[in-house]
């Protein structure tokens, strides 16, 4: 009954070929809904509320507590056009703004009619997460940022303040911050969102299999996708209250410390250690129960960046990054979805998130590439940097400044308004990764750049400083430090670079029929009765990044799913 799927069995994960059942009705299915969601994250809660507001009954399942990767972010979700929050604000917007911004960031890789659907969506999404109880408010921030203060929840995360989008789209703030604190910490704050609409969902009928993994999915003779096939360890169970507890050790330890930092080795092989306790159970205590998808599967595990192998394989450039996920990002709903016959996209594509701002000084230096030479506005949002880094310069790049912007990060590093990771990770860059040397010529040559192009690189960027001449990435002056205060400094800001480690998340995965979700095959044709949603899918967010596009395009590919389902269930 159970023959592993080879790719998943090569890449470590547990996914078996499809059960084939030639008679469902006579089948002895141990449950029975119409919608089955695997991955109760932000696409799967999603996909659930929707499918019981019409009237599907609904079974999720997941492997772990529930929220996954939205969860577990800044809680940043990406919306616009003139929201409730927005209003309150006194934030202008528009759906023609933010459609012309997006079309900038998403290009071609959903249709402009998709694109323009999730945007006309935007602000009855936000009226329908306060209506489940997700948490937001109004008070804004309007200056660039890689992510505001803790007291403001609306704000620019995205490129739309730098000045080359500025003119070619009306700059909104669409960043809506779920309202809630942990401390000072500026993750796991999507919680705040995905927590409530748990409960939500809850309320409403779902029925929800916790510690419970999907190996299989069930298809009939036909080839549509019938059902699926998992292994659970009893909920309430003495093994259920262990494995929780291992695994909660497990993700705080894995999170502790970038794997560069000292230290780091020691928290997370305590953090394996702690996994394989949590495996160890569920090698023993976990049984097996089939469950009929009466109209559909959703599959909404997630992206695949905490697999080194299936990274390796998919996405080499990127697998000396931070992996910017949490334990169920897998791969495992994507090879899932490959098992029965569903294509992939984009598997290559892994955003990489370079965020200099704050400090200020930082953004007003200069980032280089091997040849000295600029390659972007430096006031670009962090993942559009990081792409430029990884994607078309090797992954290596350096931040050159002087003793003036040095001395302006210390005092920009102490200013109370900053959340405590970015103080601290300006600090410590700023003592451990700091190439010095008296002259420019001496600082390209401890770097290893060409000291000519570095030469050439500062001249004219001094000169678009001074207001000389218009700079070729379109930097606004005010945004401008003239480097030319000896000595000089260089910060490595390459993708293994060791004190600022660059997080890195994929966005890849299956391809769907875009008016209905439904994951497509080889062929370009749906399969019927699966779908997919999140980062399991190719989606609005798989261009490029801005934060809280992810978070809003897993609601609007979740709810997607389940509309399509409830019409043929009609």
């Amino acid at each position: 009954m159970n023959a592993p799927f080879p790719l998943a069995a090569d890449l470590g994960v547990a996914v078996d070929r499809p059960l084939v059942v030639v008679d469902p009705d006579g089948f002895a299915w141990d449950e029975t809904a119409d919608l089955v969601v695997v991955g109760l994250g932000g696409a799967g809660v999603a996909a659930a509320i929707e499918g019981l507001e019409r009237g599907l009954s609904v079974i999720a399942v997941d492997r772990y507590a529930c929220g996954g990767s939205t969860a577990a972010n800044g809680g940043v979700f990406y919306a616009g056009g003139g929201t409730a929050i927005q209003r309150e604000a006194g934030e202008e917007d528009s759906p023609e703004a933010m459609l012309a911004y997006l079309r900038i960031e998403a290009g071609r890789v959903v249709s402009d009619a998709t694109l323009r659907r999730f945007v006309e969506d935007s602000p009855a999404t936000i009226d329908w997460i306060l209506k489940h109880g997700g948490r937001l408010a109004a008070s804004v921030w309007r200056e660039k940022c890689s992510y505001p203060p803790l007291d403001r929840f609306l704000y620019h995360p995205d490129n739309s303040l730098v000045a080359s989008y500025r003119a070619r789209a009306r700059p909104a703030a669409r960043g809506h911050r779920a309202f809630g604190r942990d401390g000072k910490k500026a993750w796991g704050l999507g919680k705040f969102i995905t927590g409530p609409m748990t409960e939500s969902a809850l309320r409403l009928g779902l029925v929800f299999h916790r510690y419970s993994e999907a190996h299989q999915l069930v298809q009939d003779r036909d080839g549509r996708v019938i059902g699926v096939r998992i292994r659970s360890i009893r909920d309430g169970s003495p093994e259920a209250r262990r494995f929780a507890r291992y695994i909660a050790r497990a993700n705080a330890l894995l999170a502790a410390l970038p794997p560069s930092i000292p230290l780091a080795s020691i928290t997370i092989a305590l953090g394996n250690h702690y996994l394989r306790k949590a495996g160890a159970i569920e090698a023993k205590a976990r049984f097996t129960r089939t469950i009929r998808a009466r109209e559909g599967v959703v599959l909404s595990a997630g992206g695949f960046i905490m697999n080194p192998r299936m990274v390796a394989r998919f996405a080499p450039a990127y697998a000396k990054g931070m992996p910017n996920g949490t334990l169920g990002d897998q791969g495992s709903g994507i090879l899932l979805g490959m098992s029965a016959g569903g294509a992939t996209a984009l598997m290559d594509k892994v955003s990489a998130w370079r965020f200099i701002n704050p400090p200020k000084a930082w953004a007003q230096a200069i980032a280089v590439d091997r040849a000295g030479e600029r390659f972007v506005d430096e006031t670009v949002y962090g993942a559009t940097l990081g792409e430029h880094i990884v994607d078309h310069h090797g992954g290596v790049a350096w931040l050159i400044y002087d003793r003036t912007a040095r001395a302006a990060a210390f005092a920009q590093a102490r200013d109370p308004r900053l959340v405590p990771f970015q103080r601290d990770v300006t600090l410590l860059n700023l003592m451990f990764n700091a190439r010095k040397a008296p002259s420019l010529a001496a600082l390209a040559d401890r770097i290893g750049v060409d000291p000519d192009g570095l030469a050439r690189t500062v001249a004219a960027y001094n000169a678009a400083a001074r207001g000389a001449g218009a700079d070729p990435f379109g930097k606004e002056p005010a945004d401008m430090r003239p480097i030319e205060t000896g000595p000089f400094y260089a910060m490595d800001i390459s993708i293994d670079s060791r004190f600022l480690p660059l997080p890195v998340i994929t966005f890849g995965g299956l391809r769907v029929e875009e008016e209905s979700g439904q994951v497509l095959d080889g062929a370009g044709r749906p399969i019927a009765g699966l779908y997919a949603a999140g980062r399991c899918a190719v989606g609005i967010a798989s261009q490029t990044y801005v934060s809280g596009l992810s978070f809003a395009d897993c609601f609007f590919s979740g709810r997607r799913a389940a509309r399509h389902a409830a019409r043929a269930n009609a």
